[in-house]
């Protein structure tokens, strides 16, 4: 194994009660100076709200760098608040755990052997002819390495950080605590079934025997199609912690930024043509939008598919609600829009009459993209911008209490994550014409 040094090196808290020690330790100090904070504001004859005295810089910066180094269940739970509960926490919040989309500090070499040592046996190295110890990639579950069989396989070993699986159920109680201490989740709101969701997510995605078979199952599916590869799985190398496949060589998906018009446009085209496919087709969808989890190959324009571990399945009737959205906005139907988007929980009765015109204006913003068969262009980012804006002044609206089913959100998180990497690319698809495919 070869050693390394790295600043971003951090062992990993282990165990229920050092990682409750940490949580409160995290939150005695953002409320002390949260109450800091109130103090010197109303010195300045200001009346603060627990918001403006939470959300000082410092804070942000504190909660995101002790959640990074944390791992496991508490930066996951940051992750997922990011991106599926952004609109309905508040935007401030979303913006102070949005960082934590970014990887997370890894463990250090000596931690890492011990985790090695415990799956595979102190003599585990004599399995590899090299293996890297500073990771290609780190997450909120675990890092993946590089590596070399005896045999000449070259791998990628993804391993899971230690104990977490079993400090999930109290990462969630812990943060949960947190966000409701600091009052940036509106009184009233009900978060149960989305908590209740993202405990589930957390165990399948610490599953890796779950993740193989979802891996093996989507590279079964895709076989027919040449732009994919999916890694192959090795259950020789592969225990409950640690999960071993191929290594593809490939590029960051970003790199296509960097690339020629026509290049973004058809690598745009096939990732939401691949959604399609997951949601109308398979009924099985790779939820996690992160752009981790996408790669492509230069010199043969292919997608690599990676992280299988947010798989979720589809049920019939989600199915076919979906495709009852399709016609409805190829035809520019509001009233079938409207209807669709009740049958799946995005609209509701119980919202106030100015919040749904608000949603159904939005609506109409965003269904424009269907209306053109020229397509649409993604690098034009007026109309980005206005959803935005509108978005965000709906997430500040305290009398909104409606959370869609989880399912719905799960579909919406990887929509919206796919339209995001598009805008980067400045990539114009065609989306009427992936949309007449399905409807």
């Amino acid at each position: 194994m070869t050693d390394t040094t790295d600043p971003r090196a951090r062992p990993v808290p282990t165990g229920r009660a050092n990682r409750a020690a940490r949580m409160g330790g995290l939150t005695a100090g953002l409320l002390g100076s949260a109450a800091a904070e109130g103090a010197r504001l109303l010195l300045r004859g200001q009346r603060p709200s627990p918001r403006d005295m939470f959300l000082t810089p410092s804070n942000a910066q504190r909660l995101t760098q002790q959640l990074s180094q944390m791992r496991g269940a508490a930066m996951k739970m940051g992750q997922l608040l990011s991106l599926e509960a952004g609109d309905l926490l508040t935007p401030e919040l979303a913006a102070v755990l949005r960082p934590l989309q970014a990887q997370a500090h890894f463990m250090p070499p000596a931690q890492l052997k011990k985790v090695l040592s415990t799956a595979w046996g102190p003599d585990f190295t004599k399995r590899f002819k090299k293996f890297d110890v500073r990771p290609i990639a780190a997450a909120s579950i675990g890092q993946v390495h590089r590596a070399q069989t005896r045999d000449g396989r070259d791998v990628a070993v993804k391993v899971q950080y230690p104990g977490i699986r079993d400090s999930i159920d109290s990462d969630i109680r812990n943060l949960t605590s947190l966000m409701r201490m600091s009052g940036l989740v509106p009184r009233g709101l009900e978060m149960g079934p989305l908590l209740e969701e993202a405990r589930i997510q957390l165990h399948e995605e610490a599953d890796y025997a779950k993740e193989a078979g979802h891996m093996q199952r989507f590279a079964t599916l895709l076989a027919d199609d040449p732009n994919c590869i999916v890694p192959e799985f090795y259950e020789d190398l592969s225990t409950q912690d640690i999960l071993t496949m191929s290594f593809v060589p490939s590029d960051p998906i970003d790199t296509l930024q960097e690339q020629s018009q026509s290049v973004r446009n058809d690598m745009a085209t096939r990732l939401i043509a691949l959604m399609m496919r997951e949601v109308f087709e398979f009924g099985l969808v790779q939820s996690d939008p992160n752009f981790a989890n996408f790669r492509w190959q230069p010199e043969s324009a292919r997608l690599v598919l990676l992280d299988f571990g947010a798989t979720r399945e589809l049920t019939e009737d989600l199915i076919r609600k979906s495709r009852d959205m399709l016609q409805p906005a190829l035809d520019n139907d509001f009233n079938g829009l409207t209807n669709a988007l009740t049958a799946l929980g995005l609209l509701s009765d119980k919202m106030p009459d100015t919040i749904q015109s608000e949603i159904l204006s939005m609506v109409a913003i965003a269904n424009k993209p269907m209306l053109s068969g020229a397509g649409f262009d993604f690098g034009d980012t007026s109309l980005v911008a206005d959803l935005r804006d509108r978005g965000m002044e709906l997430g500040r609206d305290r009398s909104i209490q409606h959370i869609p089913p989880t399912d719905v959100l799960y579909l919406q998180r990887k929509a919206a994550g796919l339209f995001l990497l598009a805008t980067r690319l400045k990539a114009r698809v065609n989306l009427r014409e992936l949309f007449q495919r399905c409807a």
